[in-house]
């Protein structure tokens, strides 16, 4: 991995359920990774293949390795939001891996 293509900072937020003032449970999401990716908008035959799989991928974000980030969590970067439909990891070799988000609109 060339740590020069991981341009963008980004922030993986998880999901926190608590309740509001009202005894309602609200969902929240909080800050829990700020990490170094690359973040590319699928190209048109990509966009298809990976549609196959996972309906609706849209942006495909690479950062370093980590074994704790799951589906499940978002990514934030600028005033684009994300959720993480899959995470494509390779743990034998442990260099990079692949989220790959729908952004949520």
């Amino acid at each position: 991995m060339q740590a020069g293509k991981l341009r963008q900072r980004i922030v993986i937020e998880e999901q926190s359920a608590g309740q509001d003032t009202f005894g309602q449970g609200s969902v929240t999401w909080t800050a829990w990774a700020t990490v170094w990716a690359a973040v590319e908008p699928l190209a048109g035959r990509e966009y298809l293949a990976a549609r196959q799989v996972q309906e609706g991928v849209t942006t495909r974000v690479t950062i370093r390795y980590r074994d704790d980030v799951t589906a499940g969590k978002r990514i934030t970067w600028g005033t684009h939001v994300y959720d993480i439909s899959s995470v494509i990891a390779d743990p034998m070799h442990a260099r990079q891996m692949e989220l790959m988000c729908t952004e949520v609109i």
